[in-house]
């Protein structure tokens, strides 16, 4: 009797092992398995972190890249950082954790997500760095307009409306790639002019976040600073356009001081059709947005988009998407019109 007992102990310790071993065993499977496996390739799952919704600008994004993934039949998981570095990083872990075939990444600093970004190749996951270039990073794509472009419309805007006299440059976000592309076009335009002495340069400075109420301030201290002899402002983009011009119409200079921007706000529009904002350059979101949304599910689906060059971000040469910008003023304002992105009324603030 002892020894049949002795022999049933034996076989469920031996049944015991093999369950546990086999539990193992699908473990390592599991592990095998890349997290950001497509479980269904028709229906991709891609997350979509953004610097900042507050932004009117990435709004518009957000809905156009929506509609377009949806269309291909994606779905998509949209995060917002509210301009919080900490944040975005929280957030893409979480997109990583919840399983995402691609993830779009608006960067509020480029600087910062090298190790996010493993953590997502590490997982299998496809990454899209999203008009601003994510630095020093294993991402797959990157997709943009032309922001060296972007900068040299915005010099020869202001140049136009003021070719000779004082500028000042008010710089983008020293976390923003972007805004160092800016001032490459920018220069490309002035740095000539400066040397015939058409222009001076009478100072320089970046906006930290892309803040106008720091632009307002660096523009209060700046006509301080020259007894309110400027002629012309290349600013980076709308936002720090408009806080700019508060800073001009407080001194009556709104619509005598050549101002650019960037990025086609309403606001901004209104401020062109009124005359206190020169130009700005308009990217059709449109495009942009819907052409990451099929780069995106192309990714996700293993099939080779097309890109149109390289850009090197510290780490590799990425495969890279570049758009056409457009240059606005009063003049073709019907454009953003045309597009179905404004209507007139809006613009004239009816």
């Amino acid at each position: 009797m002892v020894n049949n007992n002795n022999k049933i102990i034996k076989c469920r310790a031996s049944v015991t092992r093999r369950a546990a071993l086999g539990v193992l065993m699908a473990s390592a499977l599991c592990a095998m398995v890349p997290h950001g496996a497509i479980a269904s390739a028709a229906h991709p799952k891609i997350g979509f972190s953004i610097d900042d919704l507050r932004v009117e600008r990435w709004t518009h994004d957000r809905d156009y890249f929506v509609a377009a993934a949806t269309k291909l039949g994606a779905t998509v998981n949209v995060q917002s950082a509210n301009a919080s570095e900490s944040r975005q990083m929280a957030q893409i872990e979480n997109l990583i954790s919840r399983g995402m075939d691609v993830i779009v990444i608006v960067p509020f600093n480029g600087k910062v997500l090298a190790n996010t970004i493993a953590e997502a190749k590490q997982a299998g996951i496809k990454v899209i760095s999203y008009d601003r270039l994510i630095l020093d990073s294993d991402i797959d794509a990157y997709i943009s307009f032309d922001n060296v472009r972007v900068g040299e419309m915005q010099a020869q805007g202001v140049v136009d409306a003021a070719p000779t006299g004082n500028y000042y440059l008010l710089g983008g976000a020293p976390t923003d790639n972007n805004a160092k592309l800016l001032r490459e076009g920018q220069m490309k335009v002035l740095q000539p002019l400066v040397d015939s002495h058409k222009i001076k340069i009478v100072g320089a400075q970046w906006v930290k976040e892309w803040s106008p109420t720091e632009a307002l301030a660096i523009t209060e201290n700046a006509l301080t600073a020259t007894a309110n002899k400027i002629d012309g402002i290349v600013a980076s983009n709308d936002t720090i356009a408009g806080g700019a011009i508060q800073a001009l119409a407080a001194q009556g200079l709104a619509g005598k001081t050549a101002i650019s921007g960037q990025d086609a706000d309403l606001a901004a529009l209104q401020r062109i059709n009124k005359g206190t904002q020169t130009m700005t350059v308009y990217k059709p979101l449109k495009d942009i947005a819907s052409t990451a949304a099929h780069l995106a599910v192309d990714l996700a689906k293993g099939t080779t988009p097309t890109y149109t060059t390289k850009m090197n971000n510290g780490q590799k040469d990425v495969n890279t998407v570049l758009l056409t910008p457009i240059s606005l003023t009063k003049a073709n304002l019907d454009r953003v019109v045309k597009d179905g992105y404004f209507t007139m009324a809006q613009i004239e603030g009816q």
